[in-house]
């Protein structure tokens, strides 16, 4: 020890040393993760947008990415447009943790919703729970019923047969129902049913229940898979509106910070829960902005492309050579720009076209 207590620190715990002098292509933050994923581990994702890069990146590298809905028969722009192997699942975004604890708890058959089903403008059904997964909508109420039957018995099967379940954090703010609390991804009346102040409110989560959420989560999961180990990340992307009476940047800050020190309050309980910093690589003052897209919003293909080498540098076991070299370079596939250009499954935003909202 010489003089005082960061005389001695290593270079990663000062600015100068590990951020101002690091050319941006080579800034990586990630120092000890507490695991790492063999080829042969199942590895399942939800989450935000931004989780669909993860999962991508995974299948593009050959690692076991487990999908539990098949979709024999149909083409590629098909399987796509009905949510088959964007996620595990055919669950769509799930932007909160109370989401994903929702589910959790339907799928055991712990939570049944009041809501069973919105009514579309062209007198179809849409689920209240994955309310853009059929992009024609279901014909009746009983379809709907038994697809989300199938739907959820595929989910607990995911949950059960899953060696490591990545979770991308996206929104505190969020919509549910007076009577019973379940959670919606999207505000009632943006692609299906009628928002209704007697059935309908809006919510922005805090803390303590975010933690709480995502707390509970973990615990419920070991209850059936004691193995699992679980990934957090925050995704970068600011939020597309916000519900409060206070400007979008002011509000998507706020949700961000409740998310990240959520998910670092959850890694630092748990010896199997880890955080990956992709909303630092993105996020970073380091890059000058240039991982966002004229939007400021999109992520660009060079900011998924520098998480994805730090992800696949620190998490992913050596899967030989070929592999490795690919890693280097790339994640191995082809990112993307912007939302729905090249397949991103977005449901927030409808929110923001130009139509507006059309229910009956």
């Amino acid at each position: 020890m010489t003089g005082h207590p960061y005389a001695d620190l290593a270079d990663f715990h000062f600015w100068k040393r590990s951020v101002t002098g690091v050319e941006r292509h080579l800034f990586d933050p990630v120092l000890a993760p507490k695991f790492r994923i063999a080829p042969s581990d199942r590895i399942a994702s939800a989450g935000s947008c931004f989780a669909q890069h993860i999962a991508r990146a995974l299948q593009a590298l050959d690692f076991d990415y487990l999908t539990v809905e098949a979709a024999a028969g149909l083409d590629a722009a098909e399987r796509l447009a009905r949510n088959y192997g964007v996620y595990s699942a055919r669950f769509g975004n799930l932007y909160t943790p109370r989401q994903l604890l929702q589910l959790l708890r339907r799928a055991r058959g712990q939570f049944e919703p009041v809501e069973p089903a919105w009514r579309r403008t062209d007198g179809r059904f849409a689920d209240p729970f994955r309310p853009a997964i059929e992009p024609d909508g279901f014909v009746d109420e009983a379809s709907l019923d038994a697809d989300r039957k199938q739907h959820l018995a595929a989910v607990r099967q995911m949950f059960e047969q899953l060696d490591v379940f990545v979770f991308t954090l996206g929104l505190t703010e969020a919509w549910r129902s007076r009577i019973d609390g379940a959670v919606f991804p999207l505000a009632p009346g943006v692609v299906a049913g009628i928002a209704d102040d007697a059935s309908h409110e809006f919510v922005n989560f805090g803390v303590a229940e975010v933690e709480s959420d995502l707390s509970q989560f973990v615990d419920e999961l070991r209850t059936i898979n004691p193995a699992a180990r679980i990934l957090l990340t925050v995704s970068p992307v600011p939020l597309v509106a916000t519900y409060e009476p206070r400007h979008v940047l002011v509000a998507s800050t706020y949700s961000k910070a409740v998310l990240r020190v959520a998910a670092d309050n959850l890694a630092r309980a748990h010896v199997h829960v880890d955080y990956f910093p992709s909303f630092e690589i993105i996020t970073g003052s380091f890059n000058g902005g240039v991982y966002f897209a004229p939007d400021h919003r999109q992520v660009t293909g060079s900011g998924v492309a520098h998480a994805m080498r730090c992800f696949a540098a620190h998490y992913l076991e050596p899967r030989g050579v070929e592999r490795e070299a690919r890693s280097t370079v790339s994640p191995g596939y082809a990112p993307i720009e912007a939302a729905g250009e090249l397949g991103m499954v977005c449901e927030e935003e409808a929110i923001q076209r130009t139509d507006g909202p059309t229910v009956v």
